[in-house]
């Protein structure tokens, strides 16, 4: 479903924002739930204070659990300072003003912090990649994924030169995903090549990411 809408010719402000979002939760009630936030990292252009703003003051007097995480994919960790800068807080104002939220970051690398979805076959890897690749791929995740009720996605599309549109389940797979998958479709994108990636709607390395998010 899509609430509400946009603009093209003026910046949202932030009570536009609010109500949109307060649209939208009316119609997918999280009350009681574990709700964990994916967020980009520093290197993502968006105007991620204001949406923690906007959607810490619509769930936290509800939600069981409120945190957050850093989709980082293959990117050095965030120190607290970096990521309250991210979200527009001091560190004061994050025990004090916002309590209920904890932050985290993703290791791509540690195998504690992940687990298998499941597995793409070798077969379905020469379907989708139109015979360029054959291999079989772990799917592995943060395993933190499976201890909440809701995964609420929180960052900008734009053009990408490895899938051809950041967003969506880009935020899962490479954000908080393991080495296997982010290694076999950074290369399927390099084989397939950038003009043929980058800016297109729908590329074979977004059905890989699609389908490990459907696991």
């Amino acid at each position: 479903m899509v609430f509400g809408k946009g603009s093209t010719t003026k910046v949202l402000t932030e009570e536009q924002v609010f109500e949109l979002s307060k649209e939208a939760f009316t119609h997918n009630d999280l009350s009681g739930k574990k709700v964990l936030v994916i967020l980009p990292d520093h290197t993502r252009s968006a105007p991620i204070d204001m949406m923690f703003r906007v959607v810490y003051k619509l769930l936290a007097d509800k939600v069981e659990l409120l945190d957050f995480i850093i989709a980082l994919g293959t990117h050095p960790p965030m120190s607290d300072e970096m990521i309250n800068e991210r979200v527009g807080i001091t560190q004061e104002e994050r025990s004090n003003k916002y309590p209920k939220a904890r932050f985290f970051n993703h290791f791509w690398k540690d195998p504690n912090q992940l687990t298998s979805a499941g597995i793409i076959t070798e077969d379905e890897v020469v379907k989708i990649s139109g015979g360029l690749m054959r291999q079989s791929v772990d799917i592995k995740i943060n395993k933190m994924v499976y201890d909440y009720d809701t995964l609420l996605i929180i960052g900008p599309t734009f053009p990408h030169e490895v899938v051809g549109f950041s967003g969506g389940n880009k935020y899962l797979f490479p954000g908080i995903a393991g080495q296997e998958i982010i290694d076999m479709f950074h290369w399927l994108g390099a084989l397939i090549t950038n003009p043929g990636i980058i800016g297109n709607k729908y590329t074979p390395v977004r059905k890989v990411v699609d389908i490990a998010a459907s696991f």
